[in-house]
């Protein structure tokens, strides 16, 4: 006597369970990959956030005669320094004084922060995301330590850090500043 109900092949019951478990399997990877994509961009912006900051801090202490003159008594970014100054301070025909100098590391410094070397179709795209910067240090620009905080946007909403004021409440940060990151550093300089 022969079997006559052997199976053979998958039923349909089986086919779909497997297809269901690889959908949800490929939706968990592709979901993870959306969370490593922002987690990467988020630390690339504040790994570019550190070099400026460490950026600034080289200007000044080569410039330590006129360090009062880095401390704008503003913030920094989105154009807030205007054109450029007259004197091309990189140019040594220029002669710039130390107090040019400073005013001319100032503007060259907030195109980087706003990305102003690198374009597509006339907009800034190499900087940080909305960013904005504020430079405290001691009275009268003597030795001492200098901070440097630079604000940008997040890709996602977050607590708001109350680490530092910078930037917060200008609205370019979400209604409550949940976008909003922040970089501190501080660091002592010598004048000369």
């Amino acid at each position: 006597m022969h079997n006559v109900n052997k199976q053979k092949g998958f039923s349909l019951i089986e086919v779909l369970v497997t297809l269901m478990i690889t959908t949800i399997a490929l939706l968990g990877s592709i979901s993870l990959q959306v969370v490593s994509k922002r987690s990467v961009y988020d630390a690339m912006q504040r790994t570019s956030a550190a070099h400026l900051a460490n950026d600034l801090f080289s200007r000044m202490r080569a410039n330590s005669t006129s360090l009062v003159n880095y401390i704008p008594g503003g913030t920094i970014g989105q154009g807030a320094r205007g054109i450029a100054p007259a004197n091309d301070c990189l140019n040594p025909a220029a002669g710039c004084t130390d107090i040019q100098l400073a005013g001319y590391d100032l503007w060259q410094w907030e195109q980087h922060l706003d990305g102003q070397q690198e374009q597509v179709n006339n907009n800034p795209v190499g900087g940080l995301m909305s960013a904005t910067a504020c430079l405290v240090g001691p009275a009268g620009g003597g030795s001492g330590n200098y901070q440097i905080a630079i604000a940008w946007r997040g890709r996602t909403g977050l607590a708001n850090p109350a680490i530092n004021a910078c930037g917060a409440g200008t609205g370019q940060y979400g209604d409550n500043d949940e976008f909003r990151r922040i970089l501190v550093i501080d660091s002592f300089i010598a004048a000369r």
